[in-house]
């Protein structure tokens, strides 16, 4: 699930990013409103973590702006503020949730999945992929094949995930590392054919045709054909 975390505080910033990381979410990260607007309307999120005290502008004005570009994703505000006053605004503007620093790790999961459980009352198909008869089921972080669960490590159903969200497209080994690992400039480590050999021992059942294909000297795609 793609997860887009907008926070100006390095020592928070990295804390989440880390442990939302291991939670099984894709993260990119935005320091300030600037960066976190191009991204959002570029890319496609599933959810958004929004610090409100960003250093170029008010979180609400950017979440508002967002809205006005089509960006629908349910939004968690981050934010110091304790007011009451301060809580029903941004719940009123900005819908989603609202969580007050400083919080649990524990809380902000919980409160992250039961946005994505309400966004997915409205769209079902929000929270679920697939591809050929494969299934992953972003919420409960399942996948299954031919309606058989495939028993992933959470590092694995991440690689799967990208590998679907890019069904018939070539990804390169550089691609997977930064997106699923976050590793950059790493050309002689190995990690990615390992996963990917593991992976398929997994996804390629007996009896079914392979889905994850191996191009020499290009990287890897996920095609039932």
């Amino acid at each position: 699930m793609n997860l887009l975390l907008v926070e100006d505080d390095l020592h928070i910033q990295s804390f989440l990013k880390n442990s939302l990381d291991e939670a099984g979410y894709q993260v990119d990260v935005a320091p300030d409103a600037k960066t976190a607007k191009s991204m959002a309307i570029e890319g496609i999120y599933d959810i958004l973590i929004v610090d409100l005290g960003l250093p170029d502008q008010d979180g609400i004005s950017l979440i508002l702006q967002l809205r006005q570009h089509g960006v629908s994703s349910p939004v968690l505000i981050l934010s110091a503020r304790r007011s009451v006053d301060d809580r029903v605004r941004g719940l009123e503007q900005c819908g989603g949730d609202y969580l007050i620093k400083p919080f649990s790790l524990a809380e902000l999961l919980v409160r992250l999945r039961n946005l994505v459980a309400r966004n997915s009352l409205q769209s079902n198909e929000a929270t679920r992929l697939r591809i050929s008869d494969i299934e992953l089921d972003l919420l409960r972080r399942e996948a299954s094949r031919s309606g058989q669960i495939l028993q992933l490590t959470t590092q694995e159903f991440v690689l799967l995930e990208y590998l679907c969200r890019n069904a018939g497209r070539v990804v390169t080994r550089s691609m997977i590392l930064d997106r699923v690992w976050g590793i950059r400039n790493q050309p002689d480590t190995n990690i990615v054919d390992v996963q990917i050999c593991r992976l398929r021992e997994k996804v390629d059942l007996k009896g079914q045709p392979p889905l994850i294909r191996t191009l020499r000297g290009m990287g890897y795609v996920l095609k039932d054909q």
